[in-house]
């Protein structure tokens, strides 16, 4: 996978006075390793990355580190490196875009020595319509992503840090739709919300509305 320069400014930002980097811990190399805290920073792919969390979750405590762009600069430049143009991206990202990721791992969180923050960030991302890119950017690729600044950081350390995400008005039971509708979102993102509470054990499935599944929130929220 490409390394952009994004992984290596957050472990920059993220360190702080005692912390060492890229440490070699049982068999694998970490980012940075605080204290007895391991942390790993990974900016897209949490299916990469989750062997490797098993493994080292055995014997460690281990928090994994993941930015969202909530505002996104998009840089333009020629097959030779020079500035063509720069714009704002209209997409903003939404704290509950984690969940595109988390799918891949939900069950993580159940281990009471993981937890993960997301840093909501200002980025800028570097293309060149170089015909090396994926068919859904018509061939233009992405040749960088920076960091420019860091809005807020939030901490998940158990399941019940997720209920968060679920409306105070959803009071008992509800369905992807309702979900979705309350939090003006897609009903695919609301899935995938629901599928990684369910394997965390925030939530459980209540039974059926016609061909919808019912589901049931904490009684702790």
């Amino acid at each position: 996978m490409t390394e952009y320069s994004l992984h290596s400014e957050i472990k920059r930002w993220y360190r702080v006075s005692g912390d060492e980097l890229e440490v070699k811990v049982e068999d694998f190399i970490v980012d940075i390793l605080r204290g007895e805290l391991l942390i790993e920073i990974q900016t897209q792919n949490f299916s990469a990355v989750k062997k490797k969390l098993i493994k080292l979750l055995t014997n460690n405590q281990v928090r994994l580190v993941y930015p969202i762009a909530k505002l996104k600069w998009i840089v333009h430049v020629s097959g030779s490196g020079e500035f063509v143009r720069r714009r704002k991206s209209p997409k903003k990202g939404k704290l509950s875009d984690l969940f595109y990721e988390l799918i891949h791992a939900p069950r993580l969180i159940r281990n009471k020595n993981f937890s993960l923050e997301v840093l909501l960030i200002e980025e800028e991302e570097v293309r060149c319509n170089d015909g090396r890119g994926s068919w859904r950017r018509r061939g233009v690729s992405v040749q960088d992503r920076k960091l420019l600044n860091v809005f807020d950081r939030v901490v998940f350390e158990d399941s019940q840090d997720f209920l968060d995400f679920l409306p105070k008005e959803l009071d008992g039971q509800f369905t992807n739709k309702v979900l979705a509708s309350k939090l003006g979102i897609s009903v695919r993102l609301a899935q995938k919300i629901t599928y990684c509470l369910r394997k965390m054990g925030a939530i459980s499935v209540a039974g059926k509305k016609r061909k919808e599944l019912l589901f049931q929130t904490s009684q702790n929220r």
